[in-house]
């Protein structure tokens, strides 16, 4: 009797802990498997929103941050330059922005949530290039009648202060807006909206 006394809590002993490293077992061979369904640390950063602070933009300037490998421009525009825009609709391909990428907050006159902060994703909708901005408002070698904006220099496409690109240019379309939100006066969140999507 006492022999199977012995036996059966040394089956039981024995049933329990090759059930115990069974299922450490399964655990330690799934974390890899369930680690390959979300995307890696470089993807992830990739895509991931990009904070700047703009407390030191001047009038005028502009700053460049990269956000899912493109460049995107955050340029402080002056007074002067926002009451040139009114006058660029005649200019423009597409005026109301109504066939060109921006989120709705920002599908208005100066293509932007606050009238002196521009965001633009910098990739000439032509083919790629990247447009240089020449805020001032005064003649260029490329327009005698220059008021302001992007000139990209690959193909000679012009866009305006708000990033409209100009009637009878090679672009397409006028530079996108990417989603973007404040999270206070002096800093800009790029890549999610104020409710967070992308």
């Amino acid at each position: 009797m006492t022999n199977e006394e012995v036996n059966t809590g040394r089956r039981r002993f024995l049933t329990a802990s090759t059930a115990v490293v069974g299922a450490v077992g399964v655990g330690f061979a799934a974390v890899p498997f369930i680690k390959s369904w979300s995307p890696s640390a470089r993807a992830r950063f990739a895509g991931a929103p990009v904070t700047q602070d703009i407390s030191a933009l001047a009038d005028g300037q502009q700053l460049v941050v990269a956000w899912r490998g493109q460049p995107v421009y955050i340029a402080k525009r002056t007074k002067e330059m926002l009451a040139v825009l009114p006058q660029m609709d005649a200019l423009v391909a597409d005026p109301k922005s109504d066939a060109s990428e921006q989120p709705a907050y920002a599908k208005n006159e100066n293509r932007s949530i606050k009238p002196e902060i521009l965001v633009l994703v910098g990739v000439c909708t032509h083919l790629g290039c990247a447009p240089e901005l020449y805020a001032e408002i005064k003649p260029e070698p490329f327009d005698p009648n220059w008021k302001g904006g992007y000139f990209c220099p690959c193909h000679k496409s012009r866009y305006d202060i708000a990033g409209r690109v100009l009637k009878s240019m090679p672009a397409p379309l006028n530079l996108p807006v990417p989603p973007y939100y404040f999270a206070d006066d002096n800093t800009v969140v790029i890549g999610v909206d104020q409710k967070g999507a992308a």
